[in-house]
């Protein structure tokens, strides 16, 4: 009796097929991007011909977070712990005092204007230290209340100087990043953003600041 031989299958179109999918997974997959902290970091080459800034001890808020995950705190000679949750506060406190006089008077400071506190919102200066064996976690926390604490005030300053945007710096800058939105809105928010930061510095240091 005679064998009935099996249908081949075709398969000259699954390279075709395969090529197709991968394309579209390509496509469609998101790609996770790590933003990463904004830092700006010293020159490669220090200049030597540059006299070091001297701070006064008065315009630095010292941290310290060590191996334990606490925060220590060091400001105008008396050191304390510090929790995490108070640590946003304390921070907008210190940059907001404006206990400066004569020439270091702070117009837009609405602090407690401490002569024993940062002088305006131009000298005062974050200094963070941390040891090896912090938690990230921990550290990344505290990174995040301290620029908060920035965006506190400069929430404050964008909507003093352009009420008629009804909206905030932390919103505005979400605006301005935003690839979609319209190109003569984002210069102009360009540069109100850059006017505050300058009405705002922020002077975040993570190594120690010299002082006298």
């Amino acid at each position: 009796m005679a064998k009935r031989s099996a249908p081949e299958v075709n398969a000259g179109s699954m390279a075709d097929i395969a090529f197709l999918l991968l394309i579209f997974f390509l496509v469609t997959t998101d790609i996770a991007v790590d933003s990463g902290l904004s830092r700006k970091l010293p020159p490669w080459e220090p200049d030597i011909n540059t006299p070091p800034v001297i701070i006064k001890e008065k315009n630095i808020f010292a941290l310290t977070l060590n191996s334990n995950n606490e925060i220590l705190l060091t400001s105008g000679g008396d050191s304390e712990l510090l929790a995490i949750k108070d640590l946003q506060e304390r921070t907008t406190a210190f940059l907001d005092n404006g206990g400066g006089k004569d020439e270091d008077a702070c117009k837009r400071c609405k602090g407690a204007k401490s002569p024993e506190s940062s002088d305006n919102l131009q000298k005062a200066v974050i200094s963070l230290a941390n040891d090896r064996l912090t938690d990230y976690k921990t550290y990344i926390t505290v990174q995040n209340e301290i620029l908060a604490a920035y965006n506190v005030i400069r929430n404050r300053e964008f909507i003093k100087d352009y009420p008629n945007l009804k909206m905030n710096f932390v919103e505005a800058t979400a605006m301005y990043q935003d690839k979609g939105a319209d190109k003569k809105v984002r210069e102009s928010l360009k540069e109100k953003l850059e006017a505050i930061k300058l009405v705002v510095p922020q002077k975040f240091s993570e190594a120690e600041a010299q002082r006298n």
